[in-house]
Parts: structure tokens; C-alpha cells; sequence
């Protein structure tokens, strides 16, 4: 082909409204392109569905362009050191997986996780980018459910998960070499009244095509070889495009789907594939506001009063959500909590 022509995909590309950087498009068949294109849009409807559920405000995901490059490429698409998430795939060969955010996505995504509104970010610290890596749990959570539709309903679980505040040589894929080629998704995310940012769901190459390869087969009705094949029957392959709207598998945070097995009570239960995933519990004795004068001037041995009354239950909440009322109580040497009563709705929303 002469070199002023282009590849097939580089058209389709164009028809699409994508004028910019192809990356090594010949290295995806057109084939290969639709499949990824089904697992970009299962993880842009997780974002959309756990971000919207957190916010409680509307939230737009665009999928943009997908692109193939060395890991080194991809690091330079970043004007500073982002968020990274990374777990591997148990029931589908332990492939790799990493989320990359953007620092004020991440944080923007911590607040909201503490019970925040987003609209003034924290100062990084541990606290929150643990916050950040509990919420991108629930993302890839809700994703795998979505994923085990597309690979005949074999059980995904999030497995070896971690995450940290890149470095100044960071990679996606830190065990990977820096000329390791990555597939790389974007996704913007726009929640109203806060400033859009974006979201990377990676794989390497080589996962993506084997990713690929098994939802072709199975759309097609074939066996997929792989060592950690759980259940290859049944399931279909969910709707293409690379629209985020309607889709044909039901991708909303796993603790918001019916619990239960499937028709032939064999399936796993929703719930139990985030089942490991942590929170954090916090019990709240009560509240109260200073002025930054009455801040500078407490000493030891002052005493800040709450507006809580001497005997009334305490507040419990995970991830920053209140989800029931307790007394405390004291087990050996420690404090605990006695749960009174149960918020409705309440464990159900902090998940």
C-alpha cells in the first residue's frame, strides 16, 4: 500500500470524528476493535453508574478514542503525575488491569467516597488516595460484572489489587518494560458542576487481544482456551458501539443488582464478587463548629463540646455514608459500638 493511503482503520477512525493520533492501529484487526470496544463501554458504564450513585448529581461519560502505544508514550500524555490503580483478572489467566486518573479525578473521586460534594478537592494524603482507591474498587467491581456477560458468565474477581500516587518514572504496568505496548481507553468524566476529568481503563497488547479473541469466540458460539476457564456456556456478547447508553448488561454497582443466583441457581451472587473489597467503618460521637481563633486557642486538657446529648446513640457510617445508629460500649480494653437501628436504604448506599 503506498504510503500516502489509509489503513481501513484509520478511515473508520476519521468517519468517527477522530482526527488525532492513531497510535499503532494495525496491530488491532477491525475485529479485535469491536470486542474492545464492548469492554471500553462495560467500564464507561461503571464509572457512569458508581460516580452517579456517589455524586447523586448527573454524570456524562464519553468514551474517547482508543489508543495503542509503548508504555513510555503513554506516560507523556500526562502534565503531572496521576492516580494509579492496578488488580488482576482472577478467572481470566490473572491478566493485568490498571485505572489510570488524573490527580484531581482521583481526589474529586476520594471526596465524594468521604462524602464530600467535589466541590473543593483535599490536600493529597494517604487518607484520601485510599478513599480514591475504594471507589475505583466499586468501578471495577460493577465493570467485571458486566465483563462475565461478554465472556459466558465466567466469575471475574478483582484480585491483587493496590494503588498509589505515580513517580517520575511510573508505568501503568510497573512489572512491564517501558516499551511494552498498552491499550489504552479514555473516558471523560463530567459530573455536573464540578470540572470533567478523565479516566484510562489499560490493558497490555497482548491481554487485549487475547481479551478480544475470547469475546469473539464466545459471541460466536466457540469454546475459549484459557487455564482459568471457570463456565464457557451461555451468554451473549453485549450491544457494540461505543455509545455509553442502553446497554444490553446490567452494569449498575453490584450492590444495587438482585442478590441471588441466576435461573439455574448455579451463577455466582453479585454481591459476592466485591464481596472482598474493603470500607472503611467510622463511628461519629458528634459535631462541632469553631472559629479558627477558638482552633488556635485550644491547650491540653480543654474541652470541645458536641452537639450531641450525654446517652444519645452515636452515628455509623461507611465510606463517609451513615447507615445506622449505635451506643457505645466498651469489649475487654477497646471501644465498640452496639448497633440500635439500621438507616433503610442506608447499608445498601454506602456500598
Amino acid at each position: 500500500m503506498p504510503d500516502d493511503l489509509l489503513s481501513p482503520d484509520e478511515i473508520n477512525a476519521l468517519l468517527s470524528g477522530d482526527g488525532g493520533d492513531f497510535g499503532d492501529v494495525d496491530e488491532l484487526s477491525s475485529s479485535d476493535s469491536e470486542q474492545l470496544a464492548k469492554f471500553a463501554d462495560t467500564f464507561a458504564n461503571a464509572e457512569n453508574s458508581v460516580i452517579n450513585m456517589l455524586a447523586g448529581k448527573n454524570v456524562t461519560t464519553n468514551i474517547g478514542s482508543y489508543q495503542v502505544m509503548p508504555q513510555s508514550d503513554f506516560n507523556g500524555k500526562f502534565s503531572e503525575i496521576p492516580f494509579l490503580f492496578s488488580c488482576t483478572f482472577k478467572g481470566f489467566d490473572d491478566k493485568p488491569l490498571a485505572i489510570v486518573v488524573d490527580q484531581k479525578g482521583a481526589l474529586t473521586l476520594a471526596d465524594l467516597m468521604m462524602g464530600g460534594g467535589g466541590t473543593q478537592l483535599p490536600e493529597p494524603s494517604d487518607l484520601y488516595w485510599n478513599a480514591a482507591q475504594e471507589g475505583l474498587s466499586q468501578v471495577v467491581g460493577s465493570a467485571f460484572t458486566g465483563l462475565s456477560g461478554l465472556l459466558g458468565n465466567r466469575t471475574l474477581i478483582p484480585d491483587n489489587t493496590s494503588s498509589a500516587l505515580g513517580e517520575d518514572d511510573w508505568r501503568a504496568f510497573s512489572l512491564e518494560p517501558a516499551d511494552k505496548k498498552i491499550w489504552a481507553s479514555p473516558v471523560s468524566v463530567t459530573i455536573d458542576g464540578l470540572k470533567p476529568f478523565n479516566i484510562w481503563t489499560c490493558l497490555t497488547l497482548d491481554s487485549a487481544l487475547d481479551f478480544a479473541s475470547a469475546m469473539r469466540n464466545i459471541a460466536e458460539g466457540k469454546p475459549i482456551n484459557t487455564s482459568s476457564n471457570n463456565n464457557t456456556g451461555g451468554g451473549g456478547p453485549m450491544g457494540g458501539g461505543r455509545q455509553t447508553a442502553g446497554p444490553a448488561v446490567d452494569v449498575r454497582p453490584a450492590a444495587f443488582q438482585p442478590l441471588g443466583g441466576g435461573a439455574g441457581g448455579g451463577a455466582p451472587s453479585p454481591i459476592d464478587l466485591i464481596a472482598d473489597i474493603p470500607v472503611r467503618v467510622t463511628v461519629e460521637l458528634g459535631k462541632a463548629r469553631k472559629s479558627v481563633s477558638e482552633i488556635l486557642a485550644l491547650t491540653a486538657g480543654a474541652v470541645v463540646e458536641l452537639d450531641k446529648m450525654a446517652g444519645e446513640p452515636v452515628d455509623i457510617l461507611v465510606n463517609g455514608k451513615l447507615i445506622a445508629h449505635g451506643e457505645v460500649v466498651v469489649i475487654d480494653e477497646n471501644f465498640g459500638v452496639r448497633i440500635t437501628d439500621i438507616i433503610p436504604g442506608g447499608a445498601r448506599a454506602a456500598s
